[in-house]
């Protein structure tokens, strides 16, 4: 019984605490209640009130949009006028830099012919044109000058060069100033026509085609033959006249006037060139007599040393001694020196003969070392000018400079011209040495060969004997 009792008091006091919380879980559903309540009021009210400002933010943003679609827009507009005028700038610097290429192409060909413009003229026509080539020179070197004012200059040159072309069609006449063959400057008129300028003088007879020469101020003056000189005067003052035609424009009557005399010629080689002609002389005259003295050589022929061995043989060395009398020269000689040792033993014999062609030896070399010493010196004296023309040259130029060319041909033309007179000198010496050396030996062998064949042959008679 009491179990069941605090049974019962354990499931009343489980249902009096889960009354208890059935209550507490009540009213909390109704505080929770309470607040959804409260909760979704406030939601309303919010949505009421976001439904009330909606309207006006939407519009809003709709104003705000179209003002960035506009901005856009006209940020594309000024993005495209900004591409637009970069592209024009570009352009524009392209044109210009094509322009400032053009200018310089032109000025370069403009500064081109204002140089050159004087070289394409004919030397006499530059008194005419001067003035004009003058300034536009030193147009060129002006560099405070613009380039429009260098282009008039330039211009002004290129009007004149266009005015001789329009003039030179038909031939034109100018008064100037011309260097006559004397020295002398001469005032009078000029005709030219085509490439040929003709000159005459005012103040004398001369008339002639006008050239250039080298460091003339004025062209000169050539006379291309007395039989023309009438007919350029009338020419020149009349604009009508025969003349003479040059077809190598001026460049016969150059080298004609650049010719030298041999005389000339050789004093360009200064003190060395006469030491070398008189060198050559010398071997040339050596030369001549030994050439005389080598063909009046005679030695024995073979028919002739055939005869005498033929009497020894014979045992009449008295015809033996008159046949060998009638041999003139060193060969006739040598028989007679044979004959008169004929007792001799053979190498005794031999040694008395060769004696004698060592005797005559000397007289057929004499003078010739002389004409092998012109040979080797002549080039070496040419090559001594040569040094001393090239350090007269470089003495010249150290105080001259290079600007002037005829001052450097004095030393020039001695290094040349002595180098060519010892070569002219010293190969014909070279030829002359080995042709008489040649002709002494053969002489030489001749007696050998007599000599030999006179040992042989009287020898030869004694064994028989």
């Amino acid at each position: 019984m009491p179990s069941i009792k605090k049974t019962f008091l354990a499931l009343t006091a489980l249902i009096l605490s889960i009354a208890a919380h059935a209550q507490e879980f009540n009213q909390a559903g109704e505080k929770a209640q309470a607040d959804l309540d409260l909760a979704l009021e406030n939601l309303t009210s919010v949505r009421e009130s976001i439904a009330t400002e909606k309207i006006p933010l939407i519009r809003d943003v709709s104003t705000l949009e179209d003002e960035v679609r506009q901005k856009d827009a006209e940020l594309k507009r000024l993005r495209r006028l900004r591409d637009n005028s970069d592209l024009g700038l570009n352009r524009l610097r392209e044109q210009v830099e094509a322009n400032k290429a053009q200018n310089e192409y032109a000025a370069s060909l403009l500064d081109e012919f204002v140089r050159s413009f004087e070289t394409r003229i004919h030397y006499s026509e530059r008194q005419l044109y001067e003035a004009a080539a003058e300034e536009a020179k030193l147009a060129l070197e002006d560099s405070d000058m613009s380039q429009a004012e260098r282009f008039n200059k330039q211009i002004d040159v290129i009007n004149a060069a266009l005015d001789r072309l329009a003039q030179l069609v038909g031939g034109y006449t100018f008064a100037g100033k011309a260097l006559a063959p004397s020295g002398d400057i001469e005032n009078g008129p000029f005709a030219a026509y085509g490439p040929s300028v003709y000159f005459a003088s005012d103040s004398s007879t001369l008339a002639g085609v006008a050239i250039t020469k080298l460091n003339a101020a004025e062209a000169a003056i050539a006379n291309p033959g007395n039989g023309y000189t009438d007919e350029i005067r009338e020419f020149a003052t009349q604009g009508e006249g025969s003349i003479p035609a040059d077809a190598t424009l001026g460049k016969a009557l150059k080298i004609v006037e650049g010719d030298d005399s041999i005389g000339e010629h050789i004093a360009k080689g200064g003190g060395v060139g006469y030491v070398i002609i008189a060198l050559g002389l010398v071997c040339l005259l050596i030369g001549l007599l030994k050439v005389k003295e080598i063909t009046n050589f005679k030695s024995a022929d073979p028919e002739e040393v055939l005869a005498v061995i033929r009497s020894v043989e014979n045992n009449d060395i008295k015809s033996a001694q008159e046949a060998a009398a009638a041999i003139s020269g060193a060969g006739g000689t040598l028989l007679q020196t044979g004959l008169e040792n004929i007792d001799e033993k053979r190498g005794n014999l031999e040694e008395i003969l060769y004696e004698k062609i060592l005797a005559v030896r000397p007289k057929l070399e004499r003078f010739l070392p002389f004409m092998a010493l012109t040979a080797a010196a002549a080039p070496l004296l040419g090559l001594l000018g040569t040094v001393t023309g090239m350090i007269k040259t470089f003495n010249l130029i150290t105080i001259f400079g290079t600007g002037d060319a005829k001052s450097l041909s004095s030393g020039i033309s001695e290094a040349l011209v002595t180098t060519e007179l010892g070569l002219i000198v010293a190969i014909p010496s070279l030829i002359l040495h080995g042709l008489l050396a040649r002709m002494a030996r053969q002489k030489i062998g001749d007696l050998e060969q007599a000599a030999v064949g006179f040992i042989n042959g009287v020898i030869g008679s004694r064994s028989n004997d």
